[in-house]
């Protein structure tokens, strides 16, 4: 009799999960499997192809369920674009994410919920970024001298194949450190590898299995789970944070600025800000946000460039073809070069489209009950932008699925930036760091390929273009050969 009770329990709750589904008048998806929702079916490896699939099956605007949550996934450029920017303000939020929000404490400028604190943060960031340099000539100095760092680094180790992404990882880093701490650091330097290390672990586990019980089963939050090691890595980056600002803070003088530290530190001891989102824990999140953005997404679209132009030898060489003509000799290289050089600019464009770096963006919500697509989307619903799916969608694009910089070029050969063109998203929550990405994205990839011939060492292989799903797609791991180039 108690097996009956039991096995009559469960078939309630199973029942009831089973039925619940999506909520009503909510754009159709697939059937959420008890408690888990959709993951399982999606699969952590890969889960874009799971979502092509029911994209083609469900049309341009679905419900799916990550865990109990449920969000609204969009691959329509129109409604992509309704939602950034028509009623970008509208869909400023963040929905809520257990493990996020405890990392970040809703603070910062990534991840922090639009209101009047992410306001001024942001505000206050873009303006010490531009005080900095950004879209500026010094910039550019800044990034062309960090440039050399990176190509002599190659020279040194290009003797046998090796694997580049340390070294871009860190030459990419070094803009935004020397931005942020008014330093960079060696390549060979033990704190800025761990640092890395800890920040590129944590951005795979967030969106792992783990991260996803720690979400949807509160009573699992408080046991000795892998996901522990997510909060572990976070106290460790802190502490290096932390160490940076108590070195700023014994040599802090105010009104000279030698870093964004330093103009922080300055606005605190402003009577007017007090009582306003400036402090401490703001700072320390903020940087955080800074570092992480800085890095990360920029690092990974120089290496699937790398890989792409010993898949595609041909392309690469034209891109080196278009230089040599255009800048012959001339050893320096500038920003304004990019309207000189399309085909070059084209094939940039076409790294950052056929990679998608970041596939889902990173999720919206509503402030307010929003109409979308005829639907009421409640207050706080997550609402995700695909944005692989637009970049490789049929109707927007001339070779959706192969990688092929006229995507990005008119009949004339000019360089052309098509509307669905998302790469560092729009509106109110656009990327903050879009002009250094372009600015590193040019200079460091045009410096590369301008001194090096890049091949694949394997010559019984083919290079692996396959993505790796963690966060951010990243290649799998490879090695690279360097033959050092005569420029004509």
């Amino acid at each position: 009799m108690a097996i009956f009770s039991w096995l009559l329990v469960l078939s309630i709750i199973l029942y009831y999960f089973w039925k619940r589904g999506r909520p009503k008048d909510f754009p159709p998806g697939p059937r959420p499997l008890p408690f888990f929702g959709n993951v399982f079916q999606m699969g952590f490896r890969n889960p874009l192809k799971y979502l092509q699939k029911m994209g083609k099956q469900y049309g341009p605007v679905m419900t799916f369920h990550a865990g109990q949550t449920t969000m609204l996934l969009i691959r329509d450029v129109t409604l992509a674009k309704e939602v950034l920017l028509t009623k970008g303000t509208e869909f400023a939020g963040r929905p809520e994410n257990p493990i996020t929000d405890f990392t970040s404490k809703k603070k910062g400028i990534i991840m922090a919920p639009y209101g009047q604190a992410w306001k001024e943060q942001r505000r206050f960031s873009l303006m010490v970024l531009r005080n900095f340099g950004l879209g500026k000539k010094s910039m550019e100095e800044r990034i062309l001298a960090e440039v050399a760092h990176l190509i002599q680094a190659f020279t040194e180790n290009m003797r046998a194949p090796f694997d580049p992404l340390c070294f871009i990882d860190r030459a990419v880093t070094n803009i935004i450190s020397s931005i942020v701490f008014g330093k960079r650091f060696e390549y060979e330097d033990a704190t800025l590898r761990n640092v890395l290390d800890l920040l590129h672990l944590n951005l795979k586990l967030s969106t792992g299995p783990w991260a996803l019980l720690y979400n949807e089963v509160p009573l699992l939050r408080r046991l000795p789970l892998p996901h522990k090691t997510i909060f572990e890595n976070v106290q460790k980056v802190f502490a290096f944070f932390t160490k940076e600002l108590d070195e700023h803070k014994a040599t802090f003088v105010p009104g000279e600025h030698r870093d964004f530290i330093d103009a922080y530190l300055d606005e605190l001891q402003k009577p007017e800000k007090k009582g306003l989102s400036f402090d401490d824990e703001n700072l320390l999140i903020v940087v955080s946000d800074l570092f992480l953005a800085g890095s990360e997404t920029t690092a990974r679209t120089l290496q699937w460039g790398l890989l792409y132009m010993m898949a595609y030898p041909e392309i690469q060489e034209k891109c080196q073809q278009e230089m040599d003509a255009v800048l012959g000799n001339n050893a320096c290289l500038k920003c304004d070069d990019r309207e000189r050089l399309p085909y070059t600019n084209a094939v940039i464009h076409e790294i950052l489209r056929f990679s998608s770096v970041v596939p889902l963006g990173l999720a919206h919500a509503p402030i307010k009950d929003m109409q979308l697509s005829g639907y009421v989307i409640p207050k706080g619903t997550a609402v995700v932008i695909n944005i692989h799916a637009i970049n490789h969608d049929e109707s927007l694009w001339k070779s959706p699925n192969k990688f092929d910089p006229s995507n990005f070029l008119n009949e004339k050969g000019e360089f052309v930036k098509p509307e669905a063109f998302l790469a560092f998203s729009a509106g109110p929550r656009v990327c903050l760091g879009e002009n250094l990405a372009r600015m590193e994205l040019f200079l460091f990839f045009t410096s590369m390929l301008r001194n090096f011939q890049v091949s694949w060492p394997d010559e019984s292989s083919a290079p692996d273009c396959t993505p790796q799903f963690g966060g951010v797609m990243a290649p799998s791991p490879f090695m690279m050969s360097l033959k050092q180039r005569q420029q004509k």
